[in-house]
């Protein structure tokens, strides 16, 4: 089956679930009023079914590779990359006076689901210019953004992000890579760094690298590294970007899924780079970057859930066997298939709607620079990506059990996607570490943030009540939990805190998805059905995740020091 595009219901989350109205209300987005909204979103639905859709399985049987130096993409990938360039998708919300649309974060965000639930390979690649447009704009100099930006934002080039080294992980403090000043304002990089995504393409005109390395006086550790722009190709004499710099790919990885998108392993042997942001300040710069591209991966998840949830429905509308509750007929009437679909469904719901109201508080930070907005999104981030790529993962897992047999054999397509979803939850910092993220950083302004998210969900639990849905009063009682284990978190240890860090997010993720699913009821009651299931048989988890959030971390060090 082809992937359908789901526009009419994220047109539905944005516009009565996660408060996209009032974004469009302000003087900074008042471009972006519902038909405007709906009219993209449609558009960029169309090019996914027809265009990026046809190329996924193409990518995953024909992965790129590295020929004589020269990174090929699979068939297919170069028109569909090229369409997404030409219709501006690169540069959806970037600044207009680069060549951007200059929409909102959360239309971008739907758009990306929808590209990633057609083709998360290629897609990928626009995801990473898009946060380096994002962390140019912010901390380039005038001179890196009038050469850059109006290019990146094109999509004439493309952007990578260079964090990671083979001995380092995610410990970024440890890197190796160094720049030295070559007195004119430009550095001599050298290092290496892996798993570097769409770090080349033959179809590319340019690479622009951000790479993360240490300036001859910078310190140990995370606060003495420094920011650069390094490019694949140098302007020569006349100002074309045409001389190689000294950067090359020395392979490939060969991976778990994902096959159409080249990861790559960079070498870089004094090639010529420019500072971006103030030295040893470059992991404040690059974070820029990072939660966008965490927003990003939030939704490829959920892309990648949605086109998993269609594949399982459509296989279980189709196929027949046994007699069910309902007669003969196809699978979809049986109890234990319905289950799952419904919990499928509940659940993509839910972390579809945590992931635009991530996007929604951004942008309402950004159009009213009110630091509560500020303080919401990023909150929201880490919950967004973790739950949005787990959801990912279970749900494309769920629907090779719908399929059965057929779900492990390849043609159906179901195997695909949980083999390219799965490292979602790695990449752009483990959920682990959104996690740990999430009860240090995040809790810092004494949980400020969270408690305000948990008295919205005690008040819209209220308000549904009053509507007659007598099924609220347990996301009440699950947002008086809540409140109670984050009063307890902050109480606890650093070490006890990120023993229940994971669950404590799955947790808060659960309550927040049966928030949202009791506002899409209240404005549609067709959906209070799938509201039920979600509060009655996905919410009811986060008893036993705040039961661990309470241990502390003593049973897991008790052959050591720590209680």
């Amino acid at each position: 089956m082809t992937y359908r595009a789901p526009v009419d219901e994220l047109c539905f989350v944005l516009d009565h679930v996660v408060g996209f109205p009032a974004v469009a209300a302000t003087d900074r987005f008042a471009h972006a009023a519902a038909d405007v909204t709906a009219a993209v979103l449609a558009e960029a639905g169309q090019l996914a079914e027809k265009v990026l859709s046809p190329l996924n399985a193409v990518g995953d049987h024909l992965p790129a590779r590295l020929v004589e130096g020269v990174t090929l993409t699979p068939p297919g990938f170069a028109n569909g990359y090229r369409a997404i360039a030409q219709g501006g998708w690169v540069g959806c919300s970037a600044p207009p006076g680069y060549g951007g649309m200059g929409l909102p974060v959360a239309v971008t965000a739907a758009v990306n689901e929808m590209f990633s639930g057609a083709c998360l390979a290629l897609q990928l690649n626009p995801l990473l210019t898009q946060g380096q447009i994002e962390a140019l704009a912010a901390h380039g100099s005038d001179e890196i953004r009038a050469i850059y930006l109006p290019r990146l934002v094109s999509g004439e080039w493309n952007g990578t992000m260079n964090l990671t080294e083979p001995q380092a992980g995610s410990d970024v403090g440890a890197l190796r890579a160094r720049a030295e000043p070559l007195g004119d304002g430009r550095y001599a990089v050298k290092g290496q760094k892996i798993y570097i995504t769409w770090g080349d393409a033959d179809f590319m005109a340019n690479t622009c690298h951000l790479m993360l390395a240490r300036l001859p006086d910078g310190a140990a550790g995370t606060a003495g590294i420094s920011l650069f722009l390094v490019p694949k190709y140098l302007p020569d004499a006349a100002g074309d970007f045409v001389k190689p710099n000294a950067v090359t790919v020395i392979g490939i990885e060969h991976k778990l899924g994902l096959h159409g998108s080249p990861t790559c392993v960079m070498d870089y042997d004094g090639a010529v780079g420019w500072l971006v942001g103030e030295p040893h300040r470059g992991m404040s710069a690059m974070f820029t970057m990072m939660n966008n591209a965490r927003l990003g991966v939030a939704v490829q998840g959920i892309g990648v859930a949605e086109a998993a949830l269609q594949r399982a429905e459509a296989f279980a509308a189709g196929r027949v066997q046994g007699i069910t509750p309902l007669g003969n007929g196809p699978i979809n009437g049986h109890a234990d298939v319905r289950r799952m679909l419904a919990v499928m469904r509940a659940e993509v719901f839910a972390a579809r709607a945590i992931a635009l109201a991530c996007a929604v508080a951004g942008d309402m930070a950004t159009a009213t620079g009110d630091a509560a907005w500020r303080r919401r999104a990023a909150f929201l981030v880490p919950i967004a990506k973790a739950y949005g790529t787990d959801t990912g993962s279970a749900v494309a897992d769920m629907a090779i059990q719908v399929h059965g047999g057929m779900g492990v054999i390849e043609e159906t397509g179901v195997a695909q996607l949980l083999r390219d979803v799965r490292v979602t939850r790695i990449y752009e910092g483990t959920n682990g570490i959104q996690a740990m993220d999430l009860v240090s950083r995040k809790l810092a302004d004494d949980a400020a943030a969270a408690f305000a998210l948990i008295d919205e969900v005690g008040a819209g639990a209220e308000a549904a009540l009053a509507a007659g849905a007598g099924f609220a009063s347990l996301v009440m009682v699950a947002a008086q939990d809540l409140r109670g284990a984050t009063s307890d978190l902050l109480s606890m240890r650093a070490v006890g805190r990120q023993a229940g860090a994971a669950a404590y997010l799955r947790a808060f993720a659960l309550v927040l998805g049966a928030h949202f699913h009791l506002r899409a009821a209240l404005a549609d009651p067709a959906r209070a059905a799938l509201a039920r299931v979600a509060v009655g048989r996905v919410l009811p988890e986060y008893r036993g995740l705040l039961a661990q959030v309470r241990l502390g971390a003593g049973d897991l060090y008790a052959d050591g020091p720590v209680s």
